[in-house]
């Protein structure tokens, strides 16, 4: 690759609720290769959007992602002096919100105001929509405790934000991939139907967008493929060039490795048909792609092709759907096997006609069994002597499901003899159903938020 003609893209979060400290050595590096650069974050899932929402009817000012103070605060000033520019989902369900925290955040640590955007148009959850959700869904949106409905925007907007000079770009509900397409496509300026290249940037995003799932963090299995560093893993770096292809790499001094095999694990992930990847940007077909090592920590990208992008929007359409109750309590030595086996019936005859409640008997049978637990019932009591019992049951009335928790303190002195450390939890639970939309009906657009004084 022409060194002079890169944009380096990092990654620094690969979904809600990651490493705080990644961010700091990808944009050491960045910072010390010089040249165009950009900082992504991807912290949007599909439940974790849901979730923001719902913390948005309870506090207008929340519904963005908790951690973003913590996420930016090590790396905001390095950012802003070197004009390493940052493009984040972790607008979730409140981008203005969020941009607003941004704004705070520089004022607590002495900066400038940077010039913050959002990308707004995702959300089609409110009432104009309705009819278009209706007649994608029909009657399966009949009834519905609708909490969000999201469409997946793609890169455009981003662009336009980045070529209106914005530092910082705040989006919500964006295909992830897009994070990396937008900057790709305001640098280069390619033009919006230049598929091929679309493609290319499109799975460079993809390779980035699950952070150290391509560092080898999702990939490692000790005896089998392993990882050096696990505890310290590097985030990754996409250099690409102005024909979209990729190199993909990582800090210097970080843990992790980065090599064809990681690189096209990461490559399949999720990819429903290597030869249409759909995306709101492109579909990128990866069946003549080539996957080479050029270099320690070094994996060299090319041949992906692209065709026209898809006609409609893919939406997610998440709904309330009652509460989960969850308790656990442990039993240890002779015969605790017994004892735990003897609580799980106690429970289900205790509240019976409430729902189906699923037992599991950590150390014996959890992640093997099904909710009805007919495979733990068949399974003979071996004898173990360290169980912890694990019960959950769903129902669409809270008081129901409260009474779960209850049910297992219970069983400190009504249960089997021995019981210890209880720990219960209620929260309300949420499902998903997808279709999609005409993209004319789900427009984005960029405005630039203010510092508030």
């Amino acid at each position: 690759m022409d060194q002079k003609n890169i944009l380096r893209i990092g990654c620094a979060a690969g979904f809600s609720g990651d490493r705080t400290d990644a961010a700091a050595p990808v944009v050491q590096a960045l910072v010390a290769a010089g040249g165009p650069a950009f900082l992504i974050f991807e912290t949007l899932a599909e439940r974790t959007l849901a979730l923001a929402q719902l913390a948005r009817r309870a506090d207008p000012e929340a519904g963005y992602e908790p951690l973003l103070p913590e996420l930016l605060r090590p790396v905001l000033a390095d950012c802003l002096a070197h004009g390493v520019r940052i493009v984040s989902n972790f607008g979730a369900a409140n981008p203005a919100a969020a941009a607003h925290r941004i704004h705070a955040l520089a004022r607590e640590l002495g900066l400038p105001a940077p010039r913050v955007a959002i990308v707004e148009g995702d959300d089609v959850s409110g009432p104009a929509h309705r009819p278009l959700l209706q007649a994608a869904l029909g009657p399966v949106l009949d009834g519905l405790d609708l909490v969000s409905a999201n469409a997946y925007q793609g890169a455009e907007a981003i662009a336009d934000a980045l070529l209106a000079g914005a530092e910082i770009v705040v989006c919500g509900r964006v295909a992830d991939p897009s994070l990396a397409v937008g900057p790709a496509l305001a640098h280069f300026g390619w033009a919006r139907n230049d598929w091929t290249r679309l493609a290319r940037a499109t799975m460079a995003g993809h390779l980035l967008e699950c952070g150290t799932q391509v560092t080898g963090g999702y990939y490692a299995d000790p005896g089998y493929k392993d990882i050096p560093g696990m505890a310290t893993l590097g985030y990754p770096i996409a250099e690409i060039d102005a024909d979209g292809n990729c190199t993909i790499t990582k800090p210097a001094g970080t843990g992790g490795r980065i090599d064809a095999h990681t690189v096209k694990e990461q490559l399949l992930y999720e990819v429903h048909d290597p030869a249409a990847y759909l995306t709101p940007d492109v579909v990128a077909d990866i069946t003549e792609a080539e996957v080479a090592e050029i270099g320690p920590d070094r994996v060299r990208l090319t041949g992906v092709r692209g065709h026209a992008r898809p006609a409609s929007l893919k939406v997610n359409v998440c709904h309330a759907t009652g509460w989960l109750a969850e308790g656990e309590i442990s039993y240890a030595g002779a015969r605790a096997e017994g004892r735990a086996r003897l609580a799980a019936q106690i429970l289900r005859e205790r509240l019976a006609g409430l729902g189906t409640l699923r037992a599991d008997l950590i150390g014996v049978a959890s992640v093997f069994a099904d909710d009805g637990g007919a495979w733990l019932d068949g399974l003979p009591d071996r004898g173990a002597q360290d169980v912890r019992l694990r019960v959950a049951m769903n129902h669409r009335e809270r008081a129901s499901a409260e009474r779960l928790a209850r049910e297992v303190t219970a069983l400190y002195c009504c249960g089997p003899a021995g019981g210890g450390g209880v720990r219960t939890g209620l929260r309300q639970r949420l499902g998903t159903v997808s279709c999609v939309l005409p993209r004319e009906q789900a427009p984005t657009s960029f405005r630039f938020i203010e510092a508030l004084t």
